[in-house]
Protein backbone atom coordinates (compact mmCIF):
# COMPACT_ATOMS: atom_id res chain seq x y z
CA UNK A 1 0.00 0.00 0.00
CA UNK A 2 0.90 3.76 -0.23
CA UNK A 3 1.78 4.98 3.04
CA UNK A 4 2.80 8.60 2.07
CA UNK A 5 3.11 10.60 -0.82
CA UNK A 6 6.04 13.64 -0.53
CA UNK A 7 5.20 15.98 -3.52
CA UNK A 8 7.67 18.93 -4.03
CA UNK A 9 7.91 21.73 -7.24
CA UNK A 10 5.09 19.61 -9.39
CA UNK A 11 2.69 21.85 -11.17
CA UNK A 12 1.38 24.37 -8.87
CA UNK A 13 2.08 22.25 -5.67
CA UNK A 14 5.62 24.03 -4.24
CA UNK A 15 5.45 20.93 -1.16
CA UNK A 16 3.20 18.54 0.10
CA UNK A 17 2.90 15.82 1.88
CA UNK A 18 0.10 13.32 1.90
CA UNK A 19 0.03 10.81 4.78
CA UNK A 20 -2.52 8.03 3.29
CA UNK A 21 -3.89 4.93 5.47
CA UNK A 22 -5.53 1.52 4.73
CA UNK A 23 -9.19 1.07 3.36
CA UNK A 24 -10.98 4.06 1.84
CA UNK A 25 -9.07 7.03 1.38
CA UNK A 26 -10.99 10.14 -0.42
CA UNK A 27 -9.77 13.19 -1.69
CA UNK A 28 -12.41 16.24 -2.40
CA UNK A 29 -11.96 20.41 -2.99
CA UNK A 30 -13.03 22.48 -5.28
CA UNK A 31 -11.98 22.13 -9.16
CA UNK A 32 -8.59 22.97 -9.84
CA UNK A 33 -7.02 22.79 -6.93
CA UNK A 34 -4.95 20.09 -7.48
CA UNK A 35 -6.81 16.66 -6.88
CA UNK A 36 -6.02 15.27 -10.17
CA UNK A 37 -2.34 17.01 -10.66
CA UNK A 38 -1.95 14.20 -7.34
CA UNK A 39 -2.58 11.70 -8.95
CA UNK A 40 -0.61 13.05 -11.93
CA UNK A 41 2.58 13.12 -9.65
CA UNK A 42 1.67 9.55 -8.49
CA UNK A 43 1.56 8.14 -12.09
CA UNK A 44 4.78 10.17 -13.14
CA UNK A 45 6.26 8.18 -9.87
CA UNK A 46 4.75 4.73 -11.42
CA UNK A 47 6.91 6.00 -14.53
CA UNK A 48 4.41 7.69 -16.43
CA UNK A 49 5.12 9.58 -18.90
CA UNK A 50 6.59 13.67 -17.92
CA UNK A 51 7.00 16.74 -19.68
CA UNK A 52 8.90 19.67 -18.24
CA UNK A 53 5.60 21.35 -17.89
CA UNK A 54 5.23 19.87 -14.41
CA UNK A 55 8.29 21.45 -13.08
CA UNK A 56 6.36 24.66 -11.55
CA UNK A 57 7.30 28.33 -12.37
CA UNK A 58 10.69 29.11 -10.70
CA UNK A 59 11.94 26.05 -9.82
CA UNK A 60 14.68 23.93 -11.77
CA UNK A 61 13.64 20.49 -10.09
CA UNK A 62 9.83 18.41 -9.63
CA UNK A 63 10.30 15.84 -7.07
CA UNK A 64 7.90 13.16 -6.40
CA UNK A 65 8.11 10.62 -3.39
CA UNK A 66 6.52 7.65 -2.76
CA UNK A 67 6.45 5.11 0.36
CA UNK A 68 5.15 1.86 -0.08
CA UNK A 69 4.59 -0.59 2.46
CA UNK A 70 5.20 -4.64 1.07
CA UNK A 71 3.31 -6.43 4.02
CA UNK A 72 2.16 -9.83 2.68
CA UNK A 73 4.24 -9.70 -0.77
CA UNK A 74 6.67 -12.40 -0.50
CA UNK A 75 6.67 -12.86 -4.57
CA UNK A 76 6.71 -9.28 -5.13
CA UNK A 77 10.30 -9.52 -2.94
CA UNK A 78 12.24 -12.10 -4.67
CA UNK A 79 11.21 -10.85 -7.97
CA UNK A 80 12.59 -7.36 -6.76
CA UNK A 81 15.51 -9.14 -5.65
CA UNK A 82 16.03 -11.50 -8.53
CA UNK A 83 15.46 -8.96 -11.37
CA UNK A 84 16.71 -6.18 -10.10
CA UNK A 85 18.64 -6.35 -7.23
CA UNK A 86 16.51 -4.37 -4.72
CA UNK A 87 15.91 -5.57 -1.15
CA UNK A 88 12.88 -3.65 0.58
CA UNK A 89 13.65 -2.15 4.08
CA UNK A 90 14.38 -5.03 6.53
CA UNK A 91 12.64 -3.56 9.58
CA UNK A 92 9.46 -1.56 8.44
CA UNK A 93 9.39 -3.95 4.94
CA UNK A 94 8.93 -0.38 2.87
CA UNK A 95 9.98 0.82 -0.75
CA UNK A 96 10.70 4.25 -1.72
CA UNK A 97 10.32 5.21 -4.97
CA UNK A 98 11.35 8.62 -6.31
CA UNK A 99 11.16 10.25 -9.36
CA UNK A 100 12.98 13.62 -10.33
CA UNK A 101 11.92 15.85 -13.19
CA UNK A 102 15.16 18.75 -14.04
CA UNK A 103 14.13 21.70 -16.10
CA UNK A 104 16.57 20.54 -18.91
CA UNK A 105 14.06 17.57 -19.48
CA UNK A 106 16.68 14.80 -17.98
CA UNK A 107 14.80 12.52 -15.35
CA UNK A 108 15.92 10.49 -12.55
CA UNK A 109 14.71 7.35 -10.80
CA UNK A 110 14.95 5.61 -7.78
CA UNK A 111 14.59 2.97 -5.95
CA UNK A 112 15.62 3.14 -2.04
CA UNK A 113 18.17 5.30 -2.69
CA UNK A 114 19.51 3.68 -6.15
CA UNK A 115 19.31 5.11 -9.64
CA UNK A 116 16.88 2.78 -11.94
CA UNK A 117 16.05 2.95 -15.57
CA UNK A 118 12.22 4.09 -15.81
CA UNK A 119 11.31 0.64 -17.02
CA UNK A 120 12.32 -0.73 -13.65
CA UNK A 121 9.13 1.89 -12.15
CA UNK A 122 6.72 0.97 -14.71
CA UNK A 123 7.18 -2.62 -14.00
CA UNK A 124 7.02 -1.95 -9.68
CA UNK A 125 4.14 0.59 -10.75
CA UNK A 126 1.99 -2.39 -12.41
CA UNK A 127 2.68 -4.65 -9.20
CA UNK A 128 1.59 -1.87 -6.90
CA UNK A 129 -1.13 0.31 -8.11
CA UNK A 130 -3.61 0.23 -10.55
CA UNK A 131 -4.73 3.57 -11.30
CA UNK A 132 -8.51 4.52 -12.92
CA UNK A 133 -9.16 7.33 -14.65
CA UNK A 134 -9.20 9.44 -17.96
CA UNK A 135 -5.61 8.70 -18.38
CA UNK A 136 -3.20 6.05 -20.24
CA UNK A 137 -3.12 4.14 -16.63
CA UNK A 138 -6.93 2.84 -17.73
CA UNK A 139 -6.59 -0.87 -18.72
CA UNK A 140 -9.49 -1.79 -19.43
CA UNK A 141 -9.80 0.41 -22.49
CA UNK A 142 -7.09 -1.87 -23.89
CA UNK A 143 -8.02 -4.81 -25.08
CA UNK A 144 -4.45 -6.86 -24.91
CA UNK A 145 -5.56 -6.43 -21.38
CA UNK A 146 -8.72 -8.26 -21.26
CA UNK A 147 -7.81 -11.72 -22.03
CA UNK A 148 -5.65 -11.11 -18.68
CA UNK A 149 -9.00 -9.79 -16.63
CA UNK A 150 -11.16 -13.14 -17.84
CA UNK A 151 -8.25 -15.42 -16.50
CA UNK A 152 -7.79 -13.78 -13.37
CA UNK A 153 -11.19 -13.89 -12.99
CA UNK A 154 -11.46 -17.83 -13.63
CA UNK A 155 -8.29 -18.05 -11.70
CA UNK A 156 -6.97 -19.83 -15.09
CA UNK A 157 -3.11 -18.57 -14.57
CA UNK A 158 -1.89 -22.15 -14.29
CA UNK A 159 -3.49 -23.87 -17.47
CA UNK A 160 -1.71 -20.64 -19.40
CA UNK A 161 1.71 -20.94 -18.22
CA UNK A 162 1.17 -24.92 -19.33
CA UNK A 163 0.07 -23.31 -22.70
CA UNK A 164 3.25 -20.94 -23.10
CA UNK A 165 5.29 -23.97 -21.80
CA UNK A 166 4.31 -25.88 -25.07
CA UNK A 167 4.25 -23.31 -27.41
CA UNK A 168 8.00 -22.31 -26.52
CA UNK A 169 8.87 -26.03 -26.88
CA UNK A 170 6.91 -25.77 -29.99
CA UNK A 171 8.62 -22.95 -31.47
CA UNK A 172 12.05 -23.90 -30.24
CA UNK A 173 11.34 -27.10 -32.13
CA UNK A 174 10.31 -25.89 -35.51
CA UNK A 175 13.20 -22.99 -35.53
CA UNK A 176 15.32 -25.92 -35.19
CA UNK A 177 13.86 -28.06 -37.84
CA UNK A 178 13.52 -24.97 -40.16
CA UNK A 179 17.21 -24.65 -40.03
CA UNK A 180 18.14 -28.21 -40.70
CA UNK A 181 15.89 -27.98 -43.52
CA UNK A 182 17.33 -25.27 -45.31
CA UNK A 183 19.42 -24.99 -48.56
CA UNK A 184 21.07 -28.32 -49.16
CA UNK A 185 23.80 -26.67 -51.15
CA UNK A 186 23.83 -24.02 -48.63
CA UNK A 187 24.70 -26.92 -45.75
CA UNK A 188 26.56 -28.88 -47.90
CA UNK A 189 29.06 -25.43 -48.56
CA UNK A 190 28.99 -24.96 -45.08
CA UNK A 191 30.18 -28.57 -43.80
CA UNK A 192 32.90 -28.11 -46.39
CA UNK A 193 33.93 -24.94 -44.70
CA UNK A 194 33.32 -26.58 -41.46
CA UNK A 195 36.05 -29.67 -42.47
CA UNK A 196 38.76 -27.04 -43.51
CA UNK A 197 38.61 -25.34 -40.40
CA UNK A 198 38.34 -28.44 -38.54
CA UNK A 199 41.51 -29.93 -40.19
CA UNK A 200 43.03 -26.41 -40.31
CA UNK A 201 43.05 -26.33 -36.60
CA UNK A 202 43.80 -29.90 -35.72
CA UNK A 203 46.38 -30.16 -38.03
CA UNK A 204 48.55 -27.26 -35.96
CA UNK A 205 48.86 -29.74 -33.08
CA UNK A 206 47.81 -26.46 -30.38
CA UNK A 207 49.32 -26.67 -27.01
CA UNK A 208 47.54 -25.03 -24.29
CA UNK A 209 49.75 -21.34 -23.77
CA UNK A 210 52.33 -22.53 -26.38
CA UNK A 211 52.54 -18.94 -27.93
CA UNK A 212 53.88 -17.62 -23.97
CA UNK A 213 56.49 -20.20 -24.06
CA UNK A 214 57.41 -19.95 -27.87
CA UNK A 215 57.68 -15.95 -27.28
CA UNK A 216 59.70 -16.60 -24.52
CA UNK A 217 62.15 -18.92 -26.22
CA UNK A 218 62.18 -16.39 -29.48
CA UNK A 219 63.19 -14.01 -27.32
CA UNK A 220 66.43 -16.25 -25.54
CA UNK A 221 67.73 -17.09 -29.04
CA UNK A 222 67.18 -13.90 -30.55
CA UNK A 223 69.41 -12.63 -27.76
CA UNK A 224 71.56 -15.42 -27.05
CA UNK A 225 75.30 -14.13 -27.40
CA UNK A 226 74.05 -11.03 -25.62
CA UNK A 227 72.66 -13.58 -23.03
CA UNK A 228 75.76 -15.81 -22.77
CA UNK A 229 77.63 -12.50 -22.39
CA UNK A 230 76.28 -11.13 -19.74
CA UNK A 231 75.74 -14.59 -17.62
CA UNK A 232 79.89 -15.04 -18.36
CA UNK A 233 80.41 -11.58 -16.60
CA UNK A 234 78.20 -12.53 -13.79
CA UNK A 235 79.70 -15.72 -13.29
CA UNK A 236 83.39 -14.37 -13.60
CA UNK A 237 82.42 -11.60 -11.18
CA UNK A 238 80.80 -14.71 -8.59
CA UNK A 239 83.94 -17.25 -9.22
CA UNK A 240 86.17 -17.09 -11.87
CA UNK A 241 87.79 -13.87 -11.41
CA UNK A 242 89.64 -11.87 -14.03
CA UNK A 243 93.50 -10.56 -14.52
CA UNK A 244 92.63 -7.46 -12.42
CA UNK A 245 89.36 -8.72 -10.18
CA UNK A 246 89.57 -11.19 -7.46
CA UNK A 247 85.75 -12.94 -7.62
CA UNK A 248 83.43 -12.57 -5.06
CA UNK A 249 83.70 -16.41 -3.56
CA UNK A 250 87.60 -15.74 -2.88
CA UNK A 251 86.79 -11.89 -1.33
CA UNK A 252 83.95 -14.07 0.77
CA UNK A 253 86.50 -17.12 2.23
CA UNK A 254 89.00 -14.36 2.49
CA UNK A 255 86.46 -12.00 4.95
CA UNK A 256 84.92 -15.50 6.97
CA UNK A 257 88.93 -16.62 7.70
CA UNK A 258 89.41 -12.76 8.98
CA UNK A 259 86.11 -12.92 10.82
CA UNK A 260 87.12 -16.29 12.40
CA UNK A 261 90.68 -15.08 13.67
CA UNK A 262 88.82 -11.85 14.96
CA UNK A 263 86.08 -14.16 16.73
CA UNK A 264 89.00 -15.65 19.16
CA UNK A 265 89.92 -12.45 20.13
CA UNK A 266 86.34 -10.95 20.41
CA UNK A 267 83.17 -13.77 20.46
CA UNK A 268 80.80 -10.76 19.88
CA UNK A 269 82.01 -11.05 16.14
CA UNK A 270 80.77 -14.86 15.78
CA UNK A 271 77.36 -14.06 14.62
CA UNK A 272 78.87 -11.96 11.47
CA UNK A 273 81.71 -15.09 10.70
CA UNK A 274 79.02 -17.22 10.65
CA UNK A 275 76.84 -14.67 8.08
CA UNK A 276 80.32 -14.76 6.02
CA UNK A 277 80.14 -18.18 6.16
CA UNK A 278 76.66 -18.51 4.84
CA UNK A 279 77.16 -15.73 2.09
CA UNK A 280 79.70 -18.17 0.84
CA UNK A 281 77.97 -21.18 0.02
CA UNK A 282 74.98 -18.93 -1.16
CA UNK A 283 77.69 -16.98 -4.00
CA UNK A 284 79.10 -20.82 -4.54
CA UNK A 285 75.38 -22.37 -5.21
CA UNK A 286 75.03 -18.77 -7.30
CA UNK A 287 77.72 -19.02 -9.75
CA UNK A 288 76.84 -23.14 -10.38
CA UNK A 289 73.63 -21.84 -11.06
CA UNK A 290 74.64 -18.76 -13.45
CA UNK A 291 77.25 -21.38 -14.94
CA UNK A 292 74.90 -24.07 -15.42
CA UNK A 293 72.55 -21.38 -17.38
CA UNK A 294 75.44 -19.86 -19.22
CA UNK A 295 76.59 -23.58 -20.67
CA UNK A 296 72.50 -23.93 -22.00
CA UNK A 297 72.21 -20.89 -23.83
CA UNK A 298 73.06 -21.95 -27.43
CA UNK A 299 72.92 -19.56 -30.52
CA UNK A 300 70.75 -21.78 -33.14
CA UNK A 301 69.28 -20.21 -36.00
CA UNK A 302 67.24 -23.15 -37.76
CA UNK A 303 65.58 -23.13 -34.15
CA UNK A 304 64.53 -19.57 -34.02
CA UNK A 305 63.71 -20.03 -38.00
CA UNK A 306 61.35 -22.82 -36.61
CA UNK A 307 59.84 -20.94 -33.92
CA UNK A 308 59.06 -17.68 -35.87
CA UNK A 309 56.99 -20.16 -38.73
CA UNK A 310 55.24 -21.62 -35.50
CA UNK A 311 54.40 -18.31 -34.01
CA UNK A 312 53.71 -17.26 -37.72
CA UNK A 313 50.99 -19.90 -37.66
CA UNK A 314 49.79 -19.41 -34.67
CA UNK A 315 48.92 -15.66 -35.32
CA UNK A 316 46.89 -16.78 -38.69
CA UNK A 317 44.89 -19.33 -36.27
CA UNK A 318 44.45 -16.69 -33.87
CA UNK A 319 43.32 -14.20 -36.66
CA UNK A 320 40.28 -16.41 -38.04
CA UNK A 321 39.72 -18.23 -34.58
CA UNK A 322 40.01 -16.33 -31.74
CA UNK A 323 42.57 -14.36 -29.60
CA UNK A 324 43.81 -16.99 -27.75
CA UNK A 325 44.80 -20.72 -28.27
CA UNK A 326 42.29 -21.15 -25.99
CA UNK A 327 39.55 -19.90 -27.98
CA UNK A 328 41.14 -21.36 -31.24
CA UNK A 329 40.27 -24.70 -29.73
CA UNK A 330 37.12 -23.76 -28.24
CA UNK A 331 35.90 -23.02 -32.10
CA UNK A 332 37.78 -26.09 -33.00
CA UNK A 333 35.20 -28.08 -30.62
CA UNK A 334 32.21 -26.00 -31.49
CA UNK A 335 32.94 -26.71 -35.42
CA UNK A 336 33.11 -30.01 -34.87
CA UNK A 337 29.63 -30.54 -32.95
CA UNK A 338 27.73 -28.68 -35.83
CA UNK A 339 29.73 -30.79 -38.64
CA UNK A 340 28.51 -33.76 -36.49
CA UNK A 341 24.96 -32.00 -36.22
CA UNK A 342 24.85 -31.32 -40.10
CA UNK A 343 26.31 -34.80 -40.51
CA UNK A 344 23.07 -36.56 -38.67
CA UNK A 345 20.85 -33.99 -40.20
CA UNK A 346 18.28 -36.82 -42.02
CA UNK A 347 17.92 -38.60 -38.05
CA UNK A 348 17.46 -35.32 -36.14
CA UNK A 349 15.11 -33.87 -38.67
CA UNK A 350 13.06 -36.92 -38.58
CA UNK A 351 13.14 -36.98 -34.67
CA UNK A 352 12.08 -33.26 -34.72
CA UNK A 353 9.44 -33.81 -36.70
CA UNK A 354 8.12 -36.06 -34.75
CA UNK A 355 8.70 -34.25 -31.57
CA UNK A 356 6.70 -31.14 -33.57
CA UNK A 357 4.03 -33.73 -34.31
CA UNK A 358 3.51 -34.38 -30.51
CA UNK A 359 3.70 -31.13 -29.25
CA UNK A 360 1.19 -29.62 -31.28
CA UNK A 361 -1.33 -32.19 -30.12
CA UNK A 362 0.05 -31.57 -26.74
CA UNK A 363 -0.50 -27.42 -27.47
CA UNK A 364 -3.31 -28.20 -29.25
CA UNK A 365 -4.83 -29.96 -26.15
CA UNK A 366 -3.88 -27.30 -23.61
CA UNK A 367 -5.40 -24.47 -25.29
CA UNK A 368 -8.61 -25.94 -26.47
CA UNK A 369 -9.29 -26.94 -22.95
CA UNK A 370 -8.02 -23.44 -21.83
CA UNK A 371 -10.25 -22.14 -24.51
CA UNK A 372 -13.35 -23.98 -23.51
CA UNK A 373 -12.60 -22.51 -19.96
CA UNK A 374 -12.02 -19.17 -20.75
CA UNK A 375 -16.01 -19.85 -23.02
CA UNK A 376 -17.24 -20.80 -19.61
CA UNK A 377 -15.63 -18.20 -17.43
CA UNK A 378 -17.07 -15.68 -20.51
CA UNK A 379 -20.45 -15.96 -19.89
CA UNK A 380 -20.03 -16.07 -15.65
CA UNK A 381 -18.13 -12.97 -16.08
CA UNK A 382 -20.77 -11.22 -18.45
CA UNK A 383 -23.56 -11.85 -15.93
CA UNK A 384 -21.34 -10.85 -12.95
CA UNK A 385 -20.48 -7.46 -14.20
CA UNK A 386 -24.09 -6.77 -15.53
CA UNK A 387 -25.45 -7.46 -12.19
CA UNK A 388 -23.47 -5.68 -11.08
CA UNK A 389 -23.52 -2.43 -12.99
CA UNK A 390 -26.96 -2.99 -12.47
CA UNK A 391 -26.32 -2.35 -8.81
CA UNK A 392 -24.70 0.83 -10.17
CA UNK A 393 -27.77 2.13 -12.13
CA UNK A 394 -26.43 0.93 -15.38
CA UNK A 395 -29.32 -1.44 -15.60
CA UNK A 396 -29.64 -1.23 -19.18
CA UNK A 397 -26.10 -2.20 -20.20
CA UNK A 398 -25.60 -5.31 -22.02
CA UNK A 399 -21.38 -6.39 -21.50
CA UNK A 400 -20.56 -9.21 -23.48
CA UNK A 401 -17.18 -11.29 -23.93
CA UNK A 402 -16.18 -11.84 -26.82
CA UNK A 403 -13.61 -14.66 -27.65
CA UNK A 404 -12.65 -15.15 -31.24
CA UNK A 405 -9.44 -17.70 -32.82
CA UNK A 406 -7.34 -16.23 -36.26
CA UNK A 407 -7.46 -18.74 -38.60
CA UNK A 408 -3.82 -19.85 -39.48
CA UNK A 409 -2.51 -22.53 -42.24
CA UNK A 410 0.93 -22.97 -40.13
CA UNK A 411 -0.93 -23.11 -36.48
CA UNK A 412 -2.49 -25.31 -34.61
CA UNK A 413 -5.83 -27.18 -34.83
CA UNK A 414 -7.45 -27.53 -30.85
CA UNK A 415 -8.61 -30.38 -29.63
CA UNK A 416 -12.63 -30.62 -31.13
CA UNK A 417 -11.82 -28.10 -33.80
CA UNK A 418 -11.18 -28.66 -37.74
CA UNK A 419 -8.98 -25.89 -38.92
CA UNK A 420 -5.93 -24.62 -37.59
CA UNK A 421 -5.64 -21.30 -35.70
CA UNK A 422 -2.98 -18.88 -34.58
CA UNK A 423 -1.99 -19.84 -30.80
CA UNK A 424 0.48 -17.47 -28.80
CA UNK A 425 2.10 -17.64 -25.33
CA UNK A 426 -1.42 -16.08 -23.95
CA UNK A 427 -3.12 -19.18 -25.87
CA UNK A 428 -5.70 -19.29 -28.91
CA UNK A 429 -8.15 -16.70 -27.87
CA UNK A 430 -8.61 -13.26 -28.95
CA UNK A 431 -10.41 -11.74 -25.91
CA UNK A 432 -12.27 -8.25 -26.28
CA UNK A 433 -15.14 -7.04 -23.96
CA UNK A 434 -18.25 -5.77 -25.71
CA UNK A 435 -20.76 -3.50 -24.79
CA UNK A 436 -23.75 -2.25 -25.74
CA UNK A 437 -25.11 0.79 -23.12
CA UNK A 438 -28.50 1.56 -24.26
CA UNK A 439 -31.00 -0.68 -25.27
CA UNK A 440 -31.38 -1.60 -29.19
CA UNK A 441 -27.70 -1.19 -29.95
CA UNK A 442 -25.35 -3.87 -30.70
CA UNK A 443 -22.55 -4.93 -28.79
CA UNK A 444 -19.77 -3.00 -29.78
CA UNK A 445 -16.02 -2.74 -28.40
CA UNK A 446 -15.96 -1.26 -25.25
CA UNK A 447 -12.63 1.00 -25.97
CA UNK A 448 -14.95 2.72 -28.64
CA UNK A 449 -17.99 3.36 -27.43
CA UNK A 450 -18.10 3.34 -23.35
CA UNK A 451 -18.33 7.23 -22.07
CA UNK A 452 -15.94 8.11 -19.28
CA UNK A 453 -18.19 7.55 -16.30
CA UNK A 454 -19.27 3.82 -18.05
CA UNK A 455 -15.63 3.09 -18.34
CA UNK A 456 -15.08 4.15 -14.86
CA UNK A 457 -18.19 2.15 -13.74
CA UNK A 458 -17.64 -0.70 -15.93
CA UNK A 459 -14.11 -0.84 -14.35
CA UNK A 460 -15.35 -0.42 -10.59
CA UNK A 461 -18.33 -3.47 -11.34
CA UNK A 462 -14.99 -5.67 -12.83
CA UNK A 463 -12.56 -4.71 -9.79
CA UNK A 464 -15.65 -5.41 -7.53
CA UNK A 465 -15.65 -8.74 -9.17
CA UNK A 466 -12.04 -9.36 -9.30
CA UNK A 467 -10.80 -8.28 -5.80
CA UNK A 468 -9.91 -11.65 -4.41
CA UNK A 469 -7.94 -12.38 -7.63
CA UNK A 470 -6.66 -9.11 -7.59
CA UNK A 471 -3.11 -8.72 -6.31
CA UNK A 472 -2.36 -4.88 -6.91
CA UNK A 473 -2.77 -3.21 -3.48
CA UNK A 474 -3.90 0.02 -4.32
CA UNK A 475 -6.24 1.32 -6.13
CA UNK A 476 -6.34 4.79 -7.62
CA UNK A 477 -9.92 6.29 -8.73
CA UNK A 478 -9.52 9.80 -10.08
CA UNK A 479 -12.77 11.39 -10.46
CA UNK A 480 -15.08 8.14 -10.93
CA UNK A 481 -18.36 9.86 -10.22
CA UNK A 482 -18.21 11.58 -13.51
CA UNK A 483 -21.44 11.31 -15.44
CA UNK A 484 -22.85 10.08 -11.57
CA UNK A 485 -25.61 11.76 -9.84
CA UNK A 486 -26.63 11.58 -6.31
CA UNK A 487 -28.62 7.92 -6.14
CA UNK A 488 -25.83 6.42 -8.23
CA UNK A 489 -22.96 8.13 -6.26
CA UNK A 490 -23.87 6.85 -3.22
CA UNK A 491 -24.08 3.07 -4.49
CA UNK A 492 -20.46 3.93 -6.09
CA UNK A 493 -19.37 4.38 -2.60
CA UNK A 494 -20.37 1.46 -1.21
CA UNK A 495 -18.68 -0.56 -4.03
CA UNK A 496 -15.11 1.18 -3.16
CA UNK A 497 -15.61 1.32 0.30
CA UNK A 498 -16.03 -2.74 0.08
CA UNK A 499 -12.81 -2.67 -2.50
CA UNK A 500 -11.09 -1.08 0.51
CA UNK A 501 -11.45 -4.97 2.43
CA UNK A 502 -9.00 -6.46 -0.03
CA UNK A 503 -7.40 -3.25 -1.36
CA UNK A 504 -6.17 0.31 -0.13
CA UNK A 505 -8.19 2.55 -2.12
CA UNK A 506 -7.71 6.08 -3.16
CA UNK A 507 -10.31 7.93 -4.62
CA UNK A 508 -11.01 11.97 -6.20
CA UNK A 509 -14.37 12.25 -5.95
CA UNK A 510 -16.86 15.80 -6.39
CA UNK A 511 -19.64 13.65 -4.68
CA UNK A 512 -20.52 13.83 -0.96
CA UNK A 513 -22.37 10.67 -1.53
CA UNK A 514 -19.01 8.82 -2.50
CA UNK A 515 -16.76 10.92 0.26
CA UNK A 516 -19.23 10.22 3.10
CA UNK A 517 -18.02 6.63 2.85
CA UNK A 518 -14.41 7.28 3.07
CA UNK A 519 -12.20 5.61 5.98
CA UNK A 520 -9.93 8.82 6.34
CA UNK A 521 -10.75 11.88 4.21
CA UNK A 522 -8.30 14.44 3.08
CA UNK A 523 -9.17 18.28 1.92
CA UNK A 524 -7.48 19.45 -1.07
CA UNK A 525 -7.51 23.30 -1.54
CA UNK A 526 -5.77 25.76 -3.75
CA UNK A 527 -4.47 29.34 -1.57
CA UNK A 528 -2.71 31.93 -2.60
CA UNK A 529 0.60 32.68 -0.65
CA UNK A 530 2.52 36.08 -1.82
CA UNK A 531 1.37 36.29 -5.75
CA UNK A 532 1.66 32.45 -6.19
CA UNK A 533 -0.80 29.84 -5.94
CA UNK A 534 -0.24 27.01 -4.13
CA UNK A 535 -2.31 23.52 -3.39
CA UNK A 536 -2.24 22.72 0.31
CA UNK A 537 -4.22 19.35 1.73
CA UNK A 538 -5.59 18.46 5.10
CA UNK A 539 -7.19 15.88 7.06
CA UNK A 540 -10.23 16.19 8.00
CA UNK A 541 -12.29 14.79 10.88
CA UNK A 542 -15.48 15.86 13.04
CA UNK A 543 -16.84 19.49 12.35
CA UNK A 544 -14.00 19.89 9.79
CA UNK A 545 -15.32 16.96 7.78
CA UNK A 546 -18.73 17.78 8.45
CA UNK A 547 -18.26 21.49 7.20
CA UNK A 548 -17.11 19.65 3.64
CA UNK A 549 -19.47 17.80 3.02
CA UNK A 550 -21.94 20.64 3.78
CA UNK A 551 -19.88 22.66 1.02
CA UNK A 552 -20.05 19.57 -1.36
CA UNK A 553 -23.84 19.72 -0.26
CA UNK A 554 -24.36 23.12 -1.39
CA UNK A 555 -24.99 24.56 1.53
CA UNK A 556 -22.45 26.00 4.23
CA UNK A 557 -25.08 26.90 6.99
CA UNK A 558 -26.15 25.11 9.47
CA UNK A 559 -29.41 23.32 7.26
CA UNK A 560 -26.48 22.50 4.91
CA UNK A 561 -24.74 20.88 8.00
CA UNK A 562 -27.30 18.74 9.93
CA UNK A 563 -27.52 17.10 6.09
CA UNK A 564 -24.05 16.49 6.00
CA UNK A 565 -24.07 14.90 9.48
CA UNK A 566 -27.32 13.00 8.86
CA UNK A 567 -25.60 11.39 5.57
CA UNK A 568 -22.40 10.37 7.96
CA UNK A 569 -25.24 8.69 10.33
CA UNK A 570 -26.60 6.95 7.41
CA UNK A 571 -23.61 6.08 6.00
CA UNK A 572 -21.90 4.51 8.77
CA UNK A 573 -24.92 2.61 9.82
CA UNK A 574 -24.46 1.08 6.20
CA UNK A 575 -21.55 0.10 6.68
CA UNK A 576 -21.86 -1.43 9.67
CA UNK A 577 -24.50 -3.76 8.17
CA UNK A 578 -22.62 -4.81 5.18
CA UNK A 579 -18.93 -4.53 6.53
CA UNK A 580 -16.61 -6.92 4.56
CA UNK A 581 -14.30 -8.99 6.17
CA UNK A 582 -11.08 -7.70 7.24
CA UNK A 583 -8.37 -8.08 4.64
CA UNK A 584 -6.27 -11.46 4.86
Amino acid sequence: MLIELHITDFAIIDQLTLPLRPGFNVLTGETGAGKSIIIDAVGALLGGRLGVEFVRSGAEVARVEGIFGLEGAEQLDARLASEYGIEPDAEDHTLILSRELHRSGRSICRVNGRIVPTNVLQALGQELVDIHGQSEHLSLLRASRHVDFLDRYAGLQELRAAVADAVLALRTCRRELQKLVADDRETARRMDLLRYQIDEIQSAGLVPDEDRDLLGERTRLQNAERIMSLADLAYAALYAGGEEQRPAVELLAQAEASLRELTRLDPAVAEAAAQAESLGFQVEELARTIRAYRDGVEHNPDRLEQVEERLTLIHNLKRKYGSSIAEIMAYRDRAAADLDAMSHSEERIAELKAREGELLAEVGRLAGTLSQARREAGKRLAEAVESELAGLNMHKVRFQVEIAHQPDPEGVILDGASEPVTVTATGADVVEFLISPNPGEPLKPLARIASGGETSRLMLALKSILSQADTVSTLIFDEIDQGVGGRSGHIVGEKLWALSSRHQVICVTHLPQIACFGDTHFSIVKQTAGDRTVTRVQELTGEARVAELAEMLGGAREPGRQAARAMLQQTEGRKAAIRPAPPG
